[in-house]
């Protein structure tokens, strides 16, 4: 089992800046990649940005390219998501998610394990 936590959601004014921390525990050595994916309100879960934590690999949803960074911390087992020039279609509750799986990165479905979600608003 893994076990995620996700911290530093919050309201913002658009143009602003957030970080996103994921805190994994439990049996977290086999996982190959974390991911955020977001829900945003009448939309499906949708994928933000992934991290593979051997080799540090990274891909961004094209909305979200140049302004997001998502980075990996092995020896804290957390995972990071900087968020930049923030927009209101921003807003959403954020996941973190964990995958033993080596392909399908951002498929929601392919992912093992959730966190609870962290609310992000960007107001205009």
């Amino acid at each position: 089992q893994v076990q995620l936590v996700e911290f530093g959601g919050g309201l913002v004014q658009a143009g602003g800046s957030l970080r996103l921390s994921c805190a994994a525990s439990g049996s977290t050595f086999n996982t190959y990649r974390m991911t955020w994916f977001r829900l945003v309100p009448g939309k499906e879960r949708e994928f933000v940005a992934t991290v593979t934590w051997s080799s540090g690999i990274t891909d961004y949803a094209d909305s979200v390219k140049g302004r997001f960074t998502i980075s990996r911390d092995n020896a804290r087992n957390t995972v990071y998501l900087e968020m930049n020039s923030l927009k209101p279609e921003d807003t959403g509750v954020y996941y973190c998610a964990a995958s033993y799986k080596t392909t399908g990165g951002r498929l929601a479905t392919m992912y093992d394990y959730w966190g609870q979600g962290t609310q992000v608003t960007v107001s205009s």
